[in-house]
């Protein structure tokens, strides 16, 4: 038996029901959760990011929420280090999330790293704006293995694919494949919820209503009006640039929610490319009952058993 921590993580696409998931595991094992969303980590975002309620986290601890302030940085990086600290303390702890990237630092590592150089950056976005497409088709040129994998339009990771060309001489395609994320602190199990795609779009409408019910315009409005600018990194979790855009008057109502619904589906489908590359994740099919279901295997595990 190995002397690593075990650790459990309850994943999936947005909607999927990770959290209730988590929250009944949580309960029955007298554990905690940490949150794997690296929106969640801001305060004030809670309707967009759907947050566990004050209610819930009084009733379970929750760790990963509310750790920044709007206009401050968080890294994967700096994720790593927190996660780590709180999955070596003496009880359960279930990791609870989507977000991959943070998902992999926090079980395998981070990838190469490299300096911050603003105005490296803000040159790249400059010939982004100037021309959209750029990126991806200079990415293309040096790394096709990754233009292959990134979307034209997902400039946070083309800006560090080509921050690590330029500032090492490699490709991050490279450095993947001479490490592969090595790291192996824990010893883990990954539950993964999958629902049949046309049940999860329908999921996603109903959540998207109910997040609208419960204040989200309201929310993103009361940010605004404290100072919050619009362009912090928060403001691009789904949902956000969509009410900006109804507050601007360019959205109605219905047009908001289908807007919504369209930027998660799309983030659902890129969630399936990301998980499709981790063969570990133990894919359930949901129900009222999977909780119990998976009770006595996340306790075998955690009691040492594989």
């Amino acid at each position: 038996m190995s002397d690593r921590p075990r650790i459990v993580c309850i994943t999936g696409h947005t909607a999927s029901g990770k959290s209730g998931l988590g929250m009944a595991l949580a309960e029955a094992l007298g554990g905690e959760i940490l949150s794997v969303d690296s929106m969640q980590v801001y305060r004030g975002f809670d309707i967009v990011t759907a947050k566990a309620s004050p209610a819930d986290q009084a009733q379970v601890p929750h760790h990963g929420i509310d750790l920044v302030e709007p206009e401050e940085t968080f890294s994967a990086g700096a994720f790593l280090t927190y996660a780590r600290d709180i999955l070596t303390r003496p009880q359960p702890v279930l990791a609870v999330g989507g977000t991959g990237l943070y998902l992999r630092a926090m079980l395998h590592g981070l990838g190469p790293r490299v300096q911050a150089n603003p105005p490296r950056r803000a040159e790249l976005r400059a010939a982004e704006d100037a021309e959209p497409g750029w990126m991806h088709a200079r990415l293309r040129e040096v790394d096709s293995a990754s233009a292959d994998r990134l979307h034209p339009n997902d400039r946070v990771r083309l800006e560090r694919a080509l921050e690590v060309y330029e500032q090492t001489g490699e490709t991050i395609t490279a450095w993947h494949d001479r490490h592969r994320f090595a790291e192996a602190p824990f010893d883990v199990l990954q539950i993964g919820i999958r629902w049949e795609r046309e049940v999860l779009n329908l999921r996603i409408a109903d959540r998207i209503e109910a997040m609208l019910e419960a204040g989200l315009v309201a929310e993103i409005e009361g940010l605004l009006a404290r100072g919050v600018a619009r362009d912090v990194t928060p403001m691009r979790a789904i949902g956000c640039p969509q009410v900006l855009r109804h507050l601007d008057g360019e959205l109605d109502r219905p047009q908001l929610a289908e807007e919504i619904a369209t930027a998660t589906r799309r983030f659902a489908k890129r969630q399936t490319t990301w998980f499709n590359r981790d063969p570990s994740i133990e894919w359930m099919d949901p129900g009222a009952d999977l909780a119990s279901r998976l009770l006595p295997r996340v306790q075998r595990f955690l009691a040492g058993a594989n």
